[in-house]
């Protein structure tokens, strides 16, 4: 797949959608507004003033016009290959978070008999959609070695997100789910209800964070411009209570390379007869 041009003096779309909770969509209001100024103040036009929460992710990233997101690291290396361009990867102060890769929770019930992964063999799994790296791919790498080719599940339902997994866990309508360790920590954090009663059961092998992204065929300028617009402001002491809102410490250049190790357990999943979640 290849990218499509921005329309000539099209106004430009930022989004910072994958972790835009209500309970910090503030936060990330006033991240963006530093990133924003430091943006126009190294000279990119059309910067955009809000970000943009009425389209879907899958709109926003093949938005022509895109100037900056932040995406999944498995659609980044299957169906929006060429499509976006990684410009840096997150780093995060969560547990089960080091440097800029993280891994996922695999949380149950707390009065589950399950106390290993093995255990939960033949219950109802949840899942946020089958294009996620944290809530599919990274479960299905964690269930293979124990699954021998067979499915693992009585049933397994896509929820459309990972705040909607935790609550069919804990609502008793699926028994088990994988959740990114940033999703986990900042319900954790600023929503407690939504974990009161759930307890972490395994952690999945670690991957690389979930990177801000541009369009793919986004100049070497621009994409240096986006990161050091990223850094400087991670680095204002000005957001440090937003920043601290998601956990956001710092951000290291990436590209998608440094994303294959996500191909590598799907493929790794399907050498031992386990290619789909189930």
């Amino acid at each position: 797949m290849t990218a499509t041009h921005p329309a000539p003096g099209g106004a430009q779309t930022a989004s910072l959608g994958m972790y835009d909770a209500p309970w910090v969509s503030a936060a990330n209001d006033r991240i963006w507004t530093a990133v924003a100024l430091r943006l126009r103040d190294a000279g990119v036009p059309d910067v955009p003033a809000v970000l943009d929460r009425d389209r879907s992710h899958d709109a926003i990233w093949h938005d022509p016009n895109l100037l900056l997101a932040q995406t999944c690291g498995f659609p980044l290396v299957t169906s929006l290959a060429g499509v976006v361009r990684p410009i840096a990867a997150p780093v995060y102060a969560w547990p089960g978070c080091d440097g800029p890769r993280h891994v996922s929770v695999i949380v149950v019930r707390e009065e589950a008999p399950a106390r290993s992964l093995a255990d939960v063999a033949g219950t109802r799994a949840a899942m946020n959609g089958r294009d996620s790296n944290t809530g599919m791919n990274l479960f299905r790498h964690a269930l293979a070695p124990l699954a021998g080719g067979k499915p693992m599940f009585a049933s397994v339902q896509e929820t459309g997100g990972h705040v909607a997994s935790l609550t069919a866990v804990q609502q008793g309508e699926a028994d088990v789910a994988a959740v990114d360790a940033v999703t986990f920590a900042i319900a954790a954090r600023h929503r407690p209800d939504l974990v009161d009663g759930l307890r972490i059961l395994a952690e999945t092998a670690p991957s690389p964070s979930l990177p801000f992204v541009t369009r793919g065929d986004a100049d070497p300028v621009l994409r240096v411009q986006l990161f050091h617009a990223l850094r400087g402001a991670v680095a204002d002491p000005a957001i440090a209570d937003a920043r601290a809102a998601i956990g956001l410490v710092d951000v290291v250049p990436v590209t998608v390379d440094d994303y294959a190790i996500v191909a590598q357990y799907a493929a790794e999943a399907a050498a031992l007869g386990y290619s789909e979640l189930a």
